[in-house]
């Protein structure tokens, strides 16, 4: 009989994964364009709990475009640009053994429709990923991170015009050609079933451009989703040694009660969060999504060689996880929504904090696929104060605890997990809501909210404590 894993595996792959948008900073250096995160902002007068980058019309491109405030683009990041040799050394002594950034689609197409890539785009690329290898760490890469060229919203309509789908696969080839002797491990699309929150971020698909929003996401997804397996079908024939992965935004959520209303809205819910990855792991759309897609007059085009394009499934899943959600009937019925879970703690902007449901998903995920699976984010966001050049953050080293707690019990349960991702090892601003303040990183970076600060970096008390679990293999916890 097969004996019981006991803990993490020798070639466990502990890493620490950002967004080339989120830390870079640099957004009009070397030829590169304007992407999506870029016109995104700090909203200080929305309540806390609303801060995030949700739907955007072409209005407000068009002005944001036109603006003379000297803050825009919004998107600084923390000069990563210029300091990578420094961080990256930093993360190394951390005792990472792997590092997962993006590239910055406009970086490389700076409008996305170029006929050429931008050369010092590619060459920062390959410095940075020299870099990554000579501190002994794996680079993961993901394509896509909200860093879609500008232009394919302004031109065209993001993700909802099939014209983005030739776009994409050639850019995927680029890179792919570019780095296949540096980088082996690739996620092509950043938590794919993010089409509800952050669906601007994701798709480039102004609301007010399209007469039914709804249909529009997953019209546009369906081309993202065609994009993604032509991508996989080049990098398996021409660098079989390429592994290509899928990612999700995980939940799980769970029924508002044990009534048989609210269990099935719930899997009709989750069924619809899972859906990206059964169609990218599986190769085909599943039987549930027709219904669901009849049931919501969801209205979607195929061409003829879209369902033999999906039979190129990925190698591996990958999923983030920061929090669960509650789901009723009542709540399906609105619009497949789901709320907070009172019954658990949350951080300051109502993440709610919940290591068993970790160990949940692991377990529901490798049930549903069989495949290698990585957690390519995972952390909370806090505020930090500085007490004599320390920040003493005991609050985030309970976090990462509780959680690798929870994975080392998955790996008994049976669970093929390969790697573990602490989101932003070093702060970065916000994906919601971009915030300098909304820190998760074990490394300080002196910027506040509005760019002002020194771009000092500092280590937490959690850089110790995490530089420990990584170095006993993840048996040292206390």
């Amino acid at each position: 009989m097969k004996r019981v894993p006991k803990g993490f595996p020798s070639n466990f792959m502990w890493g620490g994964a950002v967004a080339a948008n989120q830390l870079e900073g640099a957004y009009d250096l070397d030829g590169k364009g304007l992407c999506l995160a870029d016109i995104n902002e700090f909203q200080k007068d929305l309540p806390i709990e609303k801060r995030s980058n949700g739907e955007i019309t072409r209005s407000y491109i068009e002005e944001a475009l036109q603006s003379n405030d000297k803050n825009f683009p919004k998107r600084r990041g923390i000069d990563f640009y210029h300091t990578y040799p420094e961080d990256l050394k930093m993360l190394a002594e951390l005792g990472l053994k792997t590092f997962r950034t993006s590239i910055n689609w406009a970086r490389i197409y700076p409008n996305g429709d170029d006929r050429q890539p931008n050369e010092k785009g590619l060459e920062f690329y390959d410095k940075l990923f020299d870099e990554i290898i000579k501190n002994g760490m794996e680079p993961m890469i993901t394509i896509s991170h909200y860093e879609m060229p500008l232009h394919l919203t302004t031109a065209y309509k993001g993700w909802y015009s099939r014209e983005t789908i030739e776009f994409f696969v050639k850019y995927c080839k680029t890179v792919f050609d570019r780095y296949a002797g540096k980088v082996k491990y690739w996620i092509i699309v950043n938590q794919i079933n993010l089409i509800g929150h952050e669906s601007f971020n994701h798709l480039g698909v102004a609301e007010d451009t399209v007469d039914d929003l709804r249909s529009a996401k997953y019209q546009a997804v369906h081309h993202e989703m065609v994009a993604c397996a032509r991508a996989t079908k080049y990098a398996h024939e021409k660098y079989p040694e390429m592994q290509i992965g899928m990612m999700l935004c995980g939940g799980p959520e769970y029924a508002a009660s044990c009534k048989s209303e609210d269990v099935l809205a719930t899997l009709k819910h989750n069924q619809m969060e899972y859906f990206f990855a059964d169609v990218l792991l599986r190769g085909y759309y599943p039987g549930y999504a027709y219904r669901f897609f009849e049931d919501w007059n969801i209205k979607l085009t195929f061409e003829d060689s879209d369902e033999e394009d999906l039979k190129n499934t990925a190698d591996f899943f990958s999923f983030s996880y920061y929090y669960t959600q509650i789901c009723s009937k009542e709540s399906y019925e609105k619009g497949n929504e789901a709320y907070r879970n009172k019954e658990l703690p949350a951080n300051p902007w109502g993440w709610t904090i919940d290591p068993i449901g970790l160990r949940i998903l692991l377990n529901e995920f490798y049930d549903r696929y069989q495949k290698p699976i990585y957690i390519t984010e995972n952390g909370v966001g806090y505020y930090d104060e500085v007490e004599n050049g320390e920040i003493h953050d005991s609050y985030r080293v309970d976090y990462l605890r509780a959680h690798i707690e929870q994975m080392k019990e998955a790996i008994r349960d049976g669970v093929d997990l390969r790697g573990y991702y602490a989101w932003g090892p070093i702060d970065i601003i916000s994906c919601s809501s971009c915030e300098m303040s909304k820190r998760y990183g074990f490394i300080y970076v002196d910027y506040d909210d509005y760019g002002n600060g020194t771009g000092k970096r500092i280590k937490k008390d959690s850089y110790a404590w995490m530089k420990k679990v990584i170095a006993s293999g993840g048996e040292d916890l206390a």
